[in-house]
């Protein structure tokens, strides 16, 4: 344990009280020589906000001090909610009054001045900010007579930046730029910055993507000294990796890849052994061998953590050179990899693996569309073109199932959600947008690296070396008991004692399969469950059911695979020493930390590209109508998909033929006097009546359908009801003018009477 998470498990103690630097060097036995360096420690730690040191220059960790740490996430209304860091912790309300400066995605300390009360959120004011994250902001500027402002694209960031007129340089109304903040905001004033860049006018070809790319901080180009760095990297395989590794060119192997992949990073062998059993393979691309621990490529791979996919480019994390050259497994090359082969029954267990560093040539580059085809179609052109492949695919699909089966036995849960495709032509417009099919040929690569990934977690976990595991939490127990209610309501009752595991949740995904509901309970179920992440603890994944899992299969675009890649190979020739494991903890530590951040990023800048391109393609087609699911309820409205995957709100205000009432327990909008009910999994017919591109957000209508006569004769008596009601309104208006009138009459008479008798 280091020095700084000892320090941290000292002042948690329950009978800890805050001390001064003098109180902690004399427990801790700090001499004078290292008096400086402790002091120094003390003073990071207090600027990462892992310590607070009080008025009276004592130190102590911020909940024990009535502090919260945690990063701020700001609705663009203005009020924000702080997420706290620690495990347990509620999130804190926080008005936009007390935001004291703290922007959008900022490392705060909270004070809690509110605690939990009839329901409601506690509330909190931010103190201290710890980090700031908005370090530069993409906005459109605004020029007037003496100064500019930067009126920030996220509409999160909801205060604009104050730009002098000498730093400006050269914008002008109207320019998308990037804005260096040089001073923070202030409790009444607004933050300041400088022009950095000028990406052009709003609406230019290919400027939306490119915002979206500079706001999440994404490299676009890499550094000369990396490029430079793989260029010196030979084309050939050295004549040693020949000698020492295990020649597999002679093995049928193939990868299985999208039309459009470049980077062939998984290549899959098989063969049917006796007793219904298979020898399968997985070979994956060496890339460990040229991407070394702390070379340029190796510091850049960790900066970048994964590569980023955004529909009509890709951000890679590792150069051209390595990502589609030395390092893809192209057709008939030979090519550096590490394979690992199981022995596999006829039930889907493993009975054997082994692990090596191997020389491979793979047979052929083929697609997920000419597999389907073959095994789903028999097509005639495909099947005779790769006639001495066909009975491999064969196997692949029979073991493919059966390891299917096996997981679903285990209890896995398998969320069948629907991607999108979206299709852009040369001007970046989307033309088409439909559902990605997961067809016979992905299912047998997803189980493959499935099996493989456990394979190779469970091996490693043996020998007890340090790692970087993929683990997936337990679900969150509050958000779970919410989901049990919600299914219950729907006549679904899960099973289980007081521990839900997986096999329980995937019990109710078989039960609503094919039904209206199904979207709506996998969409909630997966809501409820925790984030999958990376770590050095071995903790399992819970949506697998998987005791052990890793990210082996995938080195080019993960650093987490590239970095196991390396210990995998140091372990396999004995150079893990007690000395390099105590390395190696450190090492991991980061890995997984780093890769599970900038894997979060990728994932938000990838659904905002989607979001960007869904709201493009529906503001062409506004008026128009459609058919879609009921796929979310809220307070606030109704969300609908249609089957494109695009989804739309019919906010609570189009609903005006009556006040509607959302009941929370059952996740439905109730009308107060029609009480007509809009559930979750309704289907509904909905008109597009706006688009906001800015936000990213679709905004649709009911379209009234067709009712029976039943419902139509209810209609009418409602009518006749309400008609009678409008008249006894009217003729009771009516009565009280009457009265009025006359009251008033008097009045006058009265004054008038009065006046007379005076004079």
């Amino acid at each position: 344990m280091g020095i700084k998470q000892t320090l941290l498990s000292f002042m948690r103690e329950e009978a800890y009280r805050p001390m001064d630097i003098q109180e902690l060097a004399s427990i801790f036995n700090i001499n004078e020589s290292e008096y400086r360096a402790f002091k120094r420690v003390l003073k990071n730690m207090e600027k990462e906000g892992l310590i607070i040191r009080t008025k009276k220059d004592k130190y102590g960790v911020p909940e024990r001090l009535g502090l919260i740490r945690g990063t701020l996430q700001v609705h663009q209304k203005g009020f924000a909610f702080l997420l706290p860091e620690l495990e347990g912790e509620k999130d804190v309300f926080i008005p936009s009054s007390a935001l004291n400066g703290g922007m959008n995605g900022d490392i705060v300390l909270v004070e809690i001045t509110k605690e939990d009360k009839n329901g409601k959120k506690r509330e909190g004011e931010v103190v201290e900010i710890i980090e700031r994250t908005n370090n530069e902001i993409i906005g459109v500027y605004e020029d007037s007579q003496n100064f500019g402002f930067v009126v920030p694209e996220d509409p999160r960031l909801n205060s604009d930046i104050f730009i002098s007129k000498k730093d400006k340089n050269g914008a002008n109304t109207g320019d998308l730029v990037i804005c260096e903040i040089t001073k923070w905001a202030e409790k009444r004033k607004s933050p300041e910055g400088v022009i950095k860049e000028i990406l052009g006018k709003k609406g230019d070809k290919g400027l939306d993507i490119l915002t979206i790319i500079k706001k999440y901080g994404l490299p676009e180009e890499f550094p000369q000294k990396v490029l430079n760095y793989a260029e010196g990297i030979s084309d050939e395989i050295e004549e040693e990796e020949y000698r020492r590794r295990k020649d597999l060119r002679e093995v049928r192997m193939v990868t299985i890849d999208g039309e459009d992949a470049k980077d062939l990073d998984d290549a899959v062998s098989i063969t049917r052994l006796d007793g219904g059993k298979y020898r399968l393979g997985v070979h994956i691309a060496d890339v460990s061998h040229y991407v070394r621990e702390k070379n340029p490529l190796d510091k850049e791979a960790l900066k970048r953590g994964t590569s980023v996919y955004l529909i009509d480019r890709v951000i890679p994390m590792l150069p051209k050179k390595l990502s589609n050259g030395i390092c893809s497994l192209n057709p008939k090359v030979d090519r550096l990899a590490l394979s690992c082969f199981m022995t596999i029954d006829s039930n889907g267990k493993v009975l054997e693996h082994e692990i090596v560093e191997s020389v491979i040539r793979t047979s052929e580059r083929m697609t997920y569309t000419d597999v389907t085809k073959i095994l789903e179609e028999n097509d005639p052109e495909l099947m005779e073109r790769y006639d001495y492949l066909v009975d491999d695919f064969r196997a692949m699909e029979e073991l493919c199932k059966i390891l299917n089966s096996r997981r679903m036995r285990r209890g896995a849960v398998d969320f069948d959600f629907e991607e999108s495709k979206i299709i852009l032509d040369e001007n970046g417009k989307p033309i088409e947008i439909k559902p990605y099919e997961r067809r016979i040929a992905n299912k047998i690569i997803e189980e493959f690296m499935l099996i493989c990934n456990e394979t190779i977690a469970e091996h490693m976990f043996n020998q007890n070396i340090p790692f970087v595991y993929r683990i997936h939490e337990d679900p969150d127990e509050e958000k779970l008991a919410k989901f049990k209610e919600f299914v219950y309501n729907l006549g679904y009752k899960m099973k289980g004692g007081e521990e839900t595991e997986p096999k329980d949740l995937q019990a109710i995904l078989n039960a609503v399969e094919g039904k209206k509901e199904e979207k709506v309970v996998s969409t909630l179920l997966l809501r409820s469950m925790m984030q999958a992440k990376y770590s050095p603890q071995c903790v399992g994944h819970f949506g697998l059911a998987a005791q052990y899992y890793c990210h082996f299969t995938s080195p080019i675009r993960r650093y987490p695979d590239l970095q196991i890649h390396r210990i995998i190979k140091e372990y396999l020739n004995g150079r893990l020493s007690e000395a390099r494991q105590r390395k190696l903890i450190d090492i991991v530590e980061v890995a997984a930390r780093q890769s599970s951040e900038m894997e979060r990023v990728a994932q938000d800048a990838e659904r905002e590209v989607d979001d960007l391109k869904k709201a493009e393609y529906m503001q062409e087609r506004i008026g128009e109508e459609f058919t879609g699911i009921i796929s979310s309820v809220t307070s606030f409205g109704l969300f609908v998909e249609l089957p494109n995957t695009i989804e739309g709100l019919v906010h609570v205000t189009s609903l005006d033929d009556d006040y509607y009432i959302y009941d929370e327990d059952h996740l439905c909008l109730i009308g107060e006097s029609s009480k007509k009910v809009y559930r979750l999994g309704d289907e509904v017919k909905v008109r597009c009546s706006k688009v906001d591109i800015d936000n990213r957000e679709i905004y649709f209508d009911l379209v009234d359908g067709e009712v029976s006569e039943k419902e139509n004769a209810k209609t009418d008596e409602n009518n006749n009801i309400n008609e009678v009601k409008n008249e006894i309104k009217e003729e009771l208006l009516s009565i009280i003018k009457n009265e009025l009138l006359e009251e008033i009459k008097e009045e006058i008479k009265e004054e008038i009477l009065n006046e007379l008798r005076v004079e």
